[in-house]
């Protein structure tokens, strides 16, 4: 999520997407041995099905529909709820099935409207009762499908250039230096703590879409 923001700034969309995805892909997996067995692959997979059936819809509403009042609901959402996880709301149960696939849907029309499928999922887990350590390996996971879904999409469509496989690579030593040692502070912090960090990471997404959209 955060190198969608960061390189939208820096480059044309059709160029900060797909470097953005597969940033994401390089990172997932590089991360996946240490994250294996900590994975919650039914609600991975609910959500990426719900994720996968909802994105054609956002994609078509994006097309129909004004963008930017879209970002602005958006980010509104997501700062609610993230205050609201801030102050210590979780659910008692994990959900079920159908809630599951319902957060997926809801995170597929975010991604094919708004180009934001994080925040909902990261919400989901969050306020989910299993544990930071599984909600954070089973984000990881579902960020590498949809970044795979993602990128194969912008390759049949000609987006995955020569020019940007060489950018990517040029910024592999600095992508796997943030990695391990996002991966170190992990391990070493309090599990609230890291809670709370993800936590501000969406506000700072929020706003920072909240403000793509009205001063840019």
């Amino acid at each position: 999520m955060l190198w969608v923001t960061g390189l939208s700034l820096l480059l044309p969309p059709l160029e900060a997407v797909p470097m953005a995805l597969i940033f994401e892909i390089i990172s997932s997996i590089h991360l996946l041995p240490a994250i294996w067995r900590r994975i919650d692959w039914r609600s991975v997979w609910l959500l990426f099905i719900g994720t996968l059936v909802a994105t054609p819809a956002g994609v078509y509403a994006l097309a129909s529909l004004p963008v930017d009042p879209a970002r602005v609901v958006v980010a509104v959402v997501v700062l609610l709820a993230t205050a609201l996880l801030w102050r210590g709301f979780t659910l008692q149960n994990v959900p079920g099935s159908v809630a599951t696939i319902a957060i997926g849907l809801f995170a597929g029309l975010m991604n094919g409207s708004v180009g934001f499928v994080g925040p909902a999922v990261v919400l989901f887990y969050f306020s989910s009762p299993i544990g930071v350590a599984i909600s954070r390996a089973s984000i990881i996971t579902f960020f590498l499908g949809t970044g795979a879904a993602g990128t194969g999409a912008f390759a049949v469509q000609g987006f995955v250039t020569g020019d940007l496989l060489l950018r990517i690579v040029a910024c592999l030593p600095i992508l796997f230096l943030g990695v391990w040692i996002g991966h170190r502070r992990f391990e070493n912090a309090e599990p609230e703590s890291f809670r709370k960090f993800g936590l501000l990471l969406l506000m700072f997404l929020a706003v920072a879409l909240a403000a793509r959209a009205i001063w840019l």
